[in-house]
């Protein structure tokens, strides 16, 4: 068998796809391994304790899958809007752009999936495994390792000719299919997103401390947020694009005109207010296709309302009162925040009425600080 060719194929097949750019991988133990021992160890992780249980199989495929041998990698440009980040009309508050269409793992998931049924017509019996973000991989190493970009300051790949802007998914496979060359890391002496973050979340070029993020914060952290970073989430309500908007390598990016990366249906028309007033069977009904569903309803609402407080949006703060009798004791702490970062007669007549109800005993200490704010 000519893997060269074979390799070719593969990766025009995924172009046709809608894949973007393909490379194919070596699946060699990490390189970082140390990197991100170290990384797991300072704790920089937050919760994610995922990433420590699954840390031996990222480093080392192998481990897990002792057929691997080779990755075909793919980098996905999805910039849905460009200078807008109010592209959704009515939405007082930021949403990460790759959250903007479809969930990405899914679109992303049935593309590969359909590449490694090209992989297998192509080479009967071939072995596969197919993740979008979704697996014990280092997808970015992956991606670098395929030439497909090389590592930012702010830990994003940045592609070969500029464009950060990029969703990353692998097939592996058992074919020993040739590796493409890596590219050089072209950042220089450039800051901007160290400078930028405006939680101090990359302490350092190439290291990103996940506790101070707002990504992390938003999207990932399941309880309530440390009273504390509460104010440092602006107004991004999911997620956070900033290291990417003031990378220099960025400003020449366009939107894309991938149909599922187009903001759509779950944010079109839909106000601040509406997010907080969220309840079990509207988020389920309509952020399930999204990749807004990630930090489930508590966690989108939590958000919400702390944006509210942060913006002071008069008719959010309105429905954050009803969220004081919410299920979700997050939900309620978080009401009870805003409210007393908001102020007011009204505000506190709320808070002291939920206070005579309230049995669990952390809403009711934040609704305690909220009234003596």
């Amino acid at each position: 068998m000519d893997t060269g060719a074979l390799a070719r194929r593969i990766k025009d097949k995924g172009i046709e796809l809608g894949l973007g750019a393909v490379g194919i991988a070596s699946v060699a133990p990490s390189e970082h391994a140390a990197f991100l021992g170290d990384w797991l160890k300072r704790g920089f992780a937050g919760g994610m304790g995922w990433m420590g249980r699954t840390a031996e199989a990222r480093v080392d495929p192998g481990r897990r899958f002792p057929w691997v041998r080779a990755a075909v990698v793919a980098a996905v440009p999805y910039l849905p809007y460009q200078d807008d980040r109010h592209a959704q009309a009515g939405l007082v508050g930021h949403v990460a752009r790759y959250a903007a269409g479809r969930d990405y793992h899914r679109v992303l998931g049935a593309r590969l999936a359909a590449l490694a049924r090209f992989i297998a017509a192509e080479a009967p019996g071939a072995r596969t495994r197919v993740y979008a973000d979704t697996g014990p991989v280092l997808e970015r190493e992956l991606a670098a390792r395929a030439g497909l970009g090389w590592f930012g300051k702010n830990t994003n790949l940045i592609g070969p000719r500029g464009n950060s802007w990029l969703l990353l998914g692998e097939v592996l496979t058992d074919l020993d299919l040739p590796p493409d060359d890596p590219v050089a890391d072209r950042c220089g002496s450039c800051t901007a997103c160290l400078d930028a973050c405006p939680t101090g979340a990359i302490p350092g070029p190439y290291l990103v401390d996940s506790t101070r993020c707002i990504s992390y914060l938003t999207i990932e952290l399941r309880g309530q947020i440390p009273t504390e970073k509460r104010a440092d989430l602006g107004d991004w309500i999911f997620g956070c694009d900033i290291c990417q908007e003031v990378c220099p390598w960025n400003r020449k990016t366009g939107p894309v005109e991938d149909e599922a990366f187009r903001p759509g249906p779950h944010l079109e028309g839909r106000t601040l207010a509406d997010l907080v007033r969220l309840d079990d069977a509207s988020f389920k009904g309509e952020f399930r296709p999204a990749a807004l569903e990630r930090p489930r309803r508590r966690g989108l609402v939590r958000n919400a309302l702390i944006v509210a407080a942060n913006t002071k949006d008069e008719q959010a703060l309105v429905a954050a009162a009803e969220k004081l009798a919410d299920p979700d004791p997050v939900v309620r702490g978080a009401a009870a925040w805003a409210l007393g970062r908001a102020g007011g007669g009204t505000a506190r007549r709320a808070l002291e009425r939920a206070r005579a109800r309230e049995e669990d005993p952390a809403v009711r200490e934040e609704i305690e600080a909220a009234i003596t704010a």
